[in-house]
C-alpha cells in the first residue's frame, strides 16, 4: 500500500456523442466553471457514433479557460506519432499549456484494421508504443532533427517541433505486466479504468510499476496514478456523499491521485466538483497529517454529504479560511453605467463567512477564481488596445507600406483576442443563467431578487460586448474616430464588468456556500 503524495485532481470523462455535440461541450464548460482539473474523451476513430477526439478537444480548449484536456486514451495505431506530436503541441500552444496525452497500444483490432490500421500482436503493439514515445518526446524537444529507426515507427530526419507550451505528460493506459513495466520506465502517469483494473487489483499493478521505475533509475512518485471511475455496482458505491471515503482510501492506500469521473449527468458533475472533490481532499489531508480518517457517521451524522442541510453540518469555522469577496473601489472610467448601483437588491444575511467549512466555501471561492480569470483577461484586452493606439498614432502619410501591413496585423490580433475574450465572458454568463441561477433561485428564495438583477446585468454586459465587436469592425474599416470609439467601449466594458463581478461575489457568498452550484 502506497501514497505517493501527489496533490489530488478531479476530472470528467464524458461520452463524445456525435448525436449530442452541444451536450458534450456544455459538460466541458460546466467542468471548467466548477473548477475541475481535467476533461478527457475516448478516442475511437472507427466509431461512427463518436466525435473525432482531437477536433472535440480543440473546441473544448477554445471554449474553456482553465481546465486541462486530454485523450483518454489516444488510439496510437490510427494516429502516427509524428503527426500526433504536432497535434498535441499545437493544441498545447493554442490553449496556453492545457493539454496532456493519454496513450494506448490500441484495442478492437478488427475495427482498427477496417479503418486502415495495421493489426498488431500484443507484443508488437507494446513495441510500437515504446517507439512512439521516443518519437513524441524527440518531436517535442524542438531541437534538431528526429531519427527513430523503429520496426513500427520510422522517422528519419524530420525537423523537431513545435515545442509545446509546457512539458506534456504522457499517461499510459496499461494493464498487463509488460505494459506496466513500460509505464514505470517511461511514462509520466498511469491511467487505468474501473472495470479493467478494479480497486483490489491496483496494489499489485502499482508494485510492478514501482519496481520498473526504480530499475530505470526513477522514483515511484515520478509516475502519477490516474483512475477513470464510474458510478455503479462495480464502481463508486452509493450516492455522491458516499464517494469521498472510497476515493480517500484509494489515494491513501493505493496512491491514486487523479480521479476522472465517467458521466454525462450535469447534476453528478456538479456534485463531483462541489461536494466530492473538496470532501475527499479534506479526508486525504487529514490522513496525510496522521489524523485518523473519520468514519461516515462521525463525518456526516450518518447522512450522505449531498443530503445534509447546512445547519446539520459540523461547524468548522475555527479552521476554515475566511472568504473575502473582491472589493469594488468605486472607480469608474466613463460614468455611464446602465444601472443604478445603489438600487441593487442585497441578500438579507450580511454576516461574514464564519461558520462555513472550507468544503462549503469551495463554491464561492471558485466563483472568484473564474472572475479573476475574466479580470486578468480584461486587463490584457486594455493593454492590447493601448498598444494598438500607440502604433496607430505613429502612422503618418509618410509611413511605408511595410508599416501599414504591420498595423493591419496589429488590428487583426486585437480583433481575434477581443473576440475570444467576449466568447469567454458570454459562456460564463450563459452557464450561470441556464444552470446555476435556477438552482439557487429554487433552493434559496431569499436570493431570487439578487439573481434577477444579475440576469438583467448580464443582458447589459452582452450589449456592451456587442458594442466592442462593432467598434472593432469600424477600426478594421478605418472609419474616422474608430479608435477613440473602441477605447471608450472598452472603458465601458471595464466599468460594467468589474462592478457586476464584485456585486455577484458579495451577494452570492451565502447562497453558494449553503447550496453549492447544484
Amino acid at each position: 500500500m502506497s501514497d505517493y503524495g501527489h496533490a489530488l485532481e478531479f476530472g470528467l470523462f464524458p461520452t463524445p456523442d456525435a448525436g449530442a455535440p452541444d451536450r458534450v461541450l456544455e459538460l466541458a464548460q460546466l467542468a471548467d466553471v466548477l473548477g475541475l482539473d481535467l476533461v478527457s474523451v475516448q478516442d475511437h476513430p472507427y466509431q461512427a457514433g463518436h466525435l473525432d477526439a482531437w477536433t472535440l478537444l480543440s473546441v473544448i480548449g477554445a471554449r474553456t479557460s482553465t481546465v486541462r484536456v486530454a485523450p483518454n486514451v489516444a488510439n496510437l495505431p490510427l494516429r502516427p506519432p509524428a503527426v500526433l506530436a504536432q497535434a498535441v503541441a499545437s493544441l498545447d500552444l493554442l490553449t496556453g499549456g492545457r493539454v496532456e496525452l493519454g496513450l494506448g497500444t490500441g484495442a478492437f483490432w478488427d475495427a482498427i484494421e477496417a479503418a486502415g490500421g495495421t493489426r498488431l500482436a500484443p507484443r508488437e503493439a507494446v513495441d510500437a508504443l515504446v517507439e512512439a514515445v521516443e518519437v513524441l518526446r524527440a518531436m517535442w524537444s524542438g531541437e534538431g532533427s528526429v531519427r527513430v529507426d523503429g520496426t513500427h515507427h520510422r522517422v528519419v530526419g524530420l525537423h523537431a517541433g513545435p515545442r509545446p507550451a509546457h512539458p506534456v505528460g504522457i499517461w499510459l493506459g496499461a494493464y498487463k505486466p509488460r505494459m506496466l513495466r513500460v509505464t514505470g520506465r517511461l511514462a509520466d502517469g498511469w491511467l487505468p479504468s474501473m472495470g479493467y483494473a478494479d480497486p483490489e487489483d491496483l496494489g499489485p499493478m502499482n508494485a510492478t510499476i514501482d519496481e520498473a521505475a526504480v530499475a530505470a533509475g526513477r522514483a515511484p512518485e515520478d509516475v502519477r496514478r490516474l483512475y477513470n471511475v464510474f458510478p455503479g455496482p462495480r464502481g463508486l458505491r452509493g450516492r455522491p456523499g458516499d464517494w469521498p471515503e472510497q476515493l480517500a482510501a484509494l489515494a491513501l492506500e493505493q496512491g491514486m491521485s487523479t480521479f476522472v469521473l465517467g458521466t454525462d449527468d450535469p447534476a453528478l458533475v456538479e456534485a463531483w466538483a462541489g461536494q466530492v472533490a473538496p470532501a475527499t481532499r479534506e479526508l486525504v489531508e487529514a490522513g496525510r497529517a496522521g489524523a485518523a480518517t473519520r468514519p461516515p457517521e462521525a463525518a456526516t451524522g450518518g447522512q450522505p454529504l449531498a443530503d445534509q442541510a447546512p445547519s446539520q453540518r459540523a461547524p468548522v469555522s475555527s479552521t476554515a479560511t475566511p472568504f473575502v469577496p473582491t472589493p469594488d473601489d468605486g472607480t469608474r472610467l466613463t460614468g455611464e453605467l446602465a444601472w443604478d448601483e445603489a438600487a441593487r437588491p442585497t441578500y438579507p444575511d450580511r454576516s461574514g463567512s464564519a461558520g462555513y467549512s472550507d468544503a462549503e466555501l469551495a463554491a464561492p471561492r471558485h466563483l472568484v477564481e473564474v472572475h479573476d480569470h475574466l479580470r486578468a483577461e480584461l486587463a490584457q484586452v486594455r493593454d492590447i488596445v493601448d498598444q494598438v493606439a500607440r502604433g496607430m498614432l505613429s502612422v503618418g502619410s509618410a509611413r511605408s507600406a511595410v508599416n501599414a501591413m504591420t498595423m493591419r496585423q496589429n488590428q487583426w490580433t486585437l480583433g481575434a483576442y477581443c473576440e475570444s475574450y467576449c466568447r469567454v465572458v458570454t459562456g460564463h454568463h450563459t452557464l450561470e443563467d441556464q444552470a446555476i441561477f435556477p438552482h439557487l433561485r429554487w433552493t434559496d428564495p431569499e436570493a431570487a431578487p439578487v439573481i434577477t438583477r444579475l440576469e438583467e446585468e448580464h443582458e447589459v454586459i452582452h450589449d456592451v460586448l456587442d458594442d466592442v465587436d462593432r467598434a472593432l469592425v469600424a477600426l478594421v474599416a478605418e472609419e474616422d474616430g474608430a479608435l477613440e470609439r473602441l477605447r471608450h467601449v472598452v472603458d465601458l466594458l471595464t466599468d460594467t464588468l468589474l462592478s457586476h463581478l464584485a456585486y455577484e461575489e458579495r451577494e452570492l457568498m451565502h447562497p453558494l456556500a449553503r447550496h453549492g452550484f447544484h
